[in-house]
């Protein structure tokens, strides 16, 4: 056999595997960007049902004034934020959902608000949009786990190194109460 057609053989397959292995990481790069999309979505949803929240319940809890403030200011720094690190987003989101919680624990001592229907509403659209962001935060975090793999992981981490592929940031929340959809009892 001829030495020249297996080493051509051989780098033809080595560059065929780092073409392949390339692309892997390309894509993994996209479903990270794709799942950080999807995250920002629905916290852009949730940012901008929070004033309707706030006009529902400002007539009956006047008093509560310091509660409606934390959940302004928490929206204002989450809507600031611009374009910064996961970790820096899950501190203000996770600020943001204390706030919300907060505010729906005030809202159970007022029977009325608990009664009107552009509340109950209001409160329903924003357990849903909680529960799309858990799901956007487990595709994010799933697809960061695949990027990480491929870019840690031997050989690939060796095309990776070379075309600078790094490991992404996973979207955590830092304080476990955080991690909590607020809950309103109607008892």
């Amino acid at each position: 056999m001829n030495w020249g057609i297996v080493i051509f053989l051989i780098v033809v397959g080595v560059i065929a595997y780092g073409v392949m292995v390339y692309n892997r990481l390309v894509k993994n790069r996209q479903l990270v960007e794709e799942g950080w999309s999807g995250i920002d979505v629905q916290l852009k949803r949730r940012a901008n049902l929070i004033p309707n929240m706030l006009e529902s319940v400002k007539g009956y809890m006047a008093h509560e004034s310091d509660t409606l403030k934390a959940v302004t200011e928490a929206r204002a720094a989450v809507q600031g934020a611009g374009d910064v690190s996961p970790a820096v987003r899950s501190g203000l989101e996770g600020a943001l959902s204390g706030a919300l919680g907060r505010l729906m624990a005030v809202a159970e001592s007022y029977p009325d608000l608990k009664a009107n229907t552009n509340f109950l509403e209001l409160q329903d659209t924003l357990r849903s949009v909680e529960n799309e962001i858990q799901l956007a935060r487990r595709y994010y975090n799933g697809a960061v786990r695949n990027m990480n793999v491929a870019v840690e992981s031997f050989p690939s981490n060796l095309i990776a190194n070379q075309f600078h592929f790094t490991a992404a940031e996973y979207f955590e929340l830092e304080n476990e109460a955080d991690r909590a959809v607020p809950q309103v009892s109607f008892d």
